[in-house]
């Protein structure tokens, strides 16, 4: 394919032209595949956390990540690193015999995620809330996850 510029071929415009006729919107290939990369680390995530999976939740995870747990509009819980943060998802795996978090729907803007999220869980322990060990946990909220050097740097669990 050529193209003209005031009746000049230029070969440069031309090897452009063939580019983009061979690849018709090479911008929009990037941000697919960081969309993709982005799901699939939530992805990865999720069904780690779902099968009680620590180390695999870590491996999706930036060593400074931050974590706070929102619910009812307070803030019940934050983390601040891995360490942390494995210690905290060491600590929950013990509160539960189940669970279960199903994304519903998953919104990716600006290099961040917003999944609404339904929770279900089995508690394996009595809380002070009242619930008892055996009782069923069903919440419904969203998490917003932030990423940097394609992990998790940033997790938001609101209910």
């Amino acid at each position: 394919m050529e193209v003209s510029i005031q009746g000049e071929v230029s070969p440069l415009t031309g090897l452009f032209a063939k580019i983009a006729a061979d690849h018709p919107n090479p911008l929009q290939s990037p941000q697919r595949m960081e969309k993709q990369a982005i799901q699939q680390k939530i992805e990865a995530y999720v069904s780690a956390y779902n099968a009680f999976d620590v180390a695999g939740m870590l491996a999706t995870l930036h060593p400074s990540v931050q974590f706070k747990n929102i619910a009812n509009g307070q803030v019940t819980l934050t983390t601040q690193g891995i360490e942390a943060f494995e210690a905290q998802a060491r600590q929950a795996t013990q509160f539960f015999r189940q669970r279960t978090q199903t994304v519903t729907d998953l919104r990716i803007t600006d290099g961040q995620a917003e999944a609404a999220i339904d929770y279900h869980g089995v508690l394996a322990v009595d809380l002070p809330t009242g619930l008892k060990a055996g009782d069923t946990l069903a919440l419904q909220g969203k998490s917003i996850f932030r990423f940097q050097d394609n992990l998790i740097c940033s997790l938001e669990d609101i209910s």
